[in-house]
């Protein structure tokens, strides 16, 4: 089965087609299909942001489209910075200027207080009667500097274990654990029901 993932971010691409492939889908990407669209993602959820990507992806192609909106909550920071990850700081900023920030505003903060979480949101649209949307969730803290050198975005800072952050584990590693993997885990056990 043909699916189109409805992003320009061949990170998220790799980690979509190193969960999907196995399962036996093609996973396309928008360039594979020749849509040069950037959705705006004006809502204010995890939710809402992935299913006005696959909406606009799935318009314009008429294939299964999966989107997905994704982000890094810190308790501390009162859940930032939350659907604003990609863009926190403002424009020009990039993955390790956003990942200063975060450590600048936890400066002097213990571990107990750290705590956080990235979340996943998938939306899925067969058709369009059958949308469907899966979350993920997974739990850890921010660390007090960056460690590792694998991953993307806030990977190096977000600790799963006093030992390892997501950019210190394999892909196959991070994806069982990962708030991606468990969205994707419950579409995967949603499509083998129907």
């Amino acid at each position: 089965m043909k699916v189109v993932i409805a992003t320009k971010n061949n990170h998220k691409l790799v980690e979509f087609k190193r969960i999907l492939e196995p399962l036996g889908y093609e996973v396309l990407s928008q360039a594979d299909v020749n849509i040069d669209i950037d959705v705006e993602e004006t809502a204010t959820t995890f939710e809402g942001n992935s299913a006005l990507k696959a909406k606009a992806i799935y318009d314009a192609t008429k294939m299964i489209t999966i989107a997905d909106d994704s982000g890094l909550e810190v308790d501390y920071l009162n859940g930032e910075p939350g659907v604003y990850s990609a863009r926190y700081g403002g424009e020009g900023k990039n993955d390790k200027d956003r990942c200063n920030l975060v450590l600048e505003k936890m400066q002097g903060v213990e571990k107990e207080k750290r705590t956080a979480r990235f979340v996943c949101a998938i939306h899925m649209i067969m058709s369009e009667e059958d949308q469907r949307t899966y979350k993920g969730v997974c739990e850890g803290y921010i660390g007090f500097d960056f460690k590792g050198d694998n991953g993307f975005g806030y990977d190096p800072i977000f600790m799963v274990n006093d030992n390892d952050s997501f950019a210190t584990l394999s892909g196959e590693e991070k994806d069982k654990l990962s708030h991606r993997g468990k969205a994707l885990q419950k579409m995967e056990a949603d499509l083998k029901q129907k």
